[in-house]
């Protein structure tokens, strides 16, 4: 969590964010006290009157976080290798491992069409009834949907077949310690 605060901040401007784990949309308002825990993927999890909730990098300014331009570089890889990589810049805001490595990928789909590529991920949650479910997928959707050619993206949520934790890289369980 490079550049982030330690002690509790102030919000510097109201700010939308969503509620951990119900996924419900709140206003946070300027100069509420936040506490950030988890800053990954661009996004930012803070704890505000004992509720989590997930502020999105566009909102970092609220934070007083300044973002960084990162240097536009040239995607490696061919399309599938660099959906994987934009895949891996999307956590779970409540668990510091991503989805990749937690095994929530079940499945990437590539088809040509006409006006590009069209992408097919089949993914699940750790919690069928987690709120977020929405949230997540629609960041894998804007994420993937950056690529250059990528014409449409469609994330579908899938139950089956259940989520369990042998589905994580055995990196993700040291992290996590469970290994």
């Amino acid at each position: 969590m490079n550049n982030i605060p330690k002690e509790s901040i102030r919000l510097l401007r109201d700010v939308d964010a969503y509620m951990i784990p119900s996924g419900d949309e709140v206003k946070l308002l300027a100069g509420n006290l936040v506490k950030v825990t988890q800053a990954l993927g661009g996004n930012y999890t803070v704890i505000m009157n004992g509720n989590m909730v997930q502020i999105t990098s566009e909102n970092a300014d609220a934070l007083g976080i300044e973002l960084k331009e990162e240097k536009a570089t040239k995607p490696k890889g061919d399309l599938e290798q660099q959906i994987w990589d934009q895949l891996k810049t999307c956590y779970d805001p409540e668990i510091p491992v991503n989805i990749v490595e937690l095994g929530l990928i079940y499945d990437l789909k590539i088809e040509d069409s006409q006006e590009g590529k069209e992408i097919m991920i089949k993914m699940t949650l750790t919690a069928p009834g987690c709120g977020m479910g929405p949230v997540i997928a629609d960041e894998v959707d804007r994420k993937v949907n950056g690529l250059e050619g990528v014409e449409n993206v469609s994330v579908e949520l899938v139950w089956e077949p259940m989520w369990n934790r042998d589905m994580m890289s055995e990196e993700a369980q040291l992290e996590l310690g469970m290994m």
